[in-house]
């Protein structure tokens, strides 16, 4: 997961001129793809008890959807992110409320993010 928030950051940084974009970005979806592949099944199964409890009236996605384009790693080691991080979902406490679902690392957590702050709703023990 960390493999592909590097890349995506890196990614971040390049413009589509750049000689080394399209490289880059083809070795981001291999790693989504194969993050997918390994923990997909595991992780879209959480996302579906997620979504029931938080936000029934949206799709679960695949799991690297959830995963912040852009993040920022602090001098302690922790991950901030953008409001705009994750994907946007239809929270059941406020349906037109601008609610998101993000998946972070080390520990891996997904976070609800919404006007009332962040919650997070699902940790890895």
């Amino acid at each position: 997961m960390i493999a592909i928030l590097e890349k995506r950051l890196e990614l971040s940084k390049l413009n589509y001129s750049d000689d080394t974009y399209d490289d880059v970005e083809e070795m981001l979806h291999d790693l989504e793809d194969d993050f997918n592949e390994k923990y997909g099944d595991q992780l879209e199964d959480i996302l579906e008890k997620v979504h029931l409890k938080h936000c029934p009236e949206s799709d679960v996605l695949l799991p690297t959807a959830y995963l912040a384009k852009k993040f920022v790693e602090t001098a302690d080691g922790e991950i901030e992110i953008g409001k705009k991080e994750g994907v946007e979902v239809e929270w059941i406490e406020d349906p037109v409320a601008n609610a998101r679902l993000v998946l972070l690392p080390a520990p891996t957590r997904f976070l609800l993010m919404t006007p009332k702050g962040i919650d997070i709703v699902w940790e890895a023990e």
